[in-house]
């Protein structure tokens, strides 16, 4: 006796693209949860030293909190097919992600000038500066993600109807702001 199993189109498969950033999130998670976990255990040895966190942070704070909701606009104007607005969108958001790393480098000199060093004395700058250019280097990569999609919606010679890659964008441009969202958090508590 066979027994044939009849298959049915799943439309509810995560896409691969989507798969891969979340288990790339899974990652970067798990490595800020080791860094942050290693200052925690840090900090409560003799000789700890914490610092004030300069306000240029809370400006940044801002701009990235403001550059997600124009990358939500984006991917709404996606996928009303509102290829201006989108366009337009993705570029607020590029601006503002880069001026989000303009202010963390007036932050980084400004405890650099507070003697907030990663060498030198047991304390809260040795965990500071690789946890806050880690994040940097990833919001780096996101500017280049939008440049390369906001490019492709200008010159793309096809012009299919693909939400995936701007929802992919959106769903890390999200992810960043929410990390740093996090430390900001974690570095005022415990800085």
């Amino acid at each position: 006796m066979s027994t044939s199993i009849v298959s049915r189109p799943q439309h509810n498969k995560l896409h691969p693209h989507k798969f891969a950033l979340w288990v790339a999130i899974a990652s970067i998670l798990m490595m800020f949860a080791g860094l942050t976990s290693a200052y925690i255990v840090k900090s409560n040895q003799t000789g700890w030293r914490g610092f004030v966190m300069p306000k240029i942070f809370w400006v940044s704070t801002v701009i990235i909190m403001v550059s997600s909701i124009t990358m939500q606009m984006a991917v709404k104007a996606f996928k009303n097919r509102n290829m201006q607005q989108y366009r337009a969108m993705l570029g607020v958001t590029f601006v503002l992600g880069m001026c989000f790393v303009v202010s963390q480098i007036f932050g980084f000199i400004a405890l650099w000038d507070n003697n907030v060093r990663f060498k030198g004395a047991s304390g809260a700058g040795q965990f500071f500066w690789p946890i806050t250019g880690l994040h940097a280097i990833h919001v780096i990569g996101g500017i280049v993600a939008l440049l390369v999609i906001f490019f492709r919606s200008v010159f793309g010679k096809t012009k299919a109807y693909n939400p995936v890659p701007v929802e992919v964008m959106s769903t890390y441009w999200h992810f960043v702001d929410a990390l740093w969202l996090y430390l900001m958090i974690f570095f005022l508590i415990l800085g």
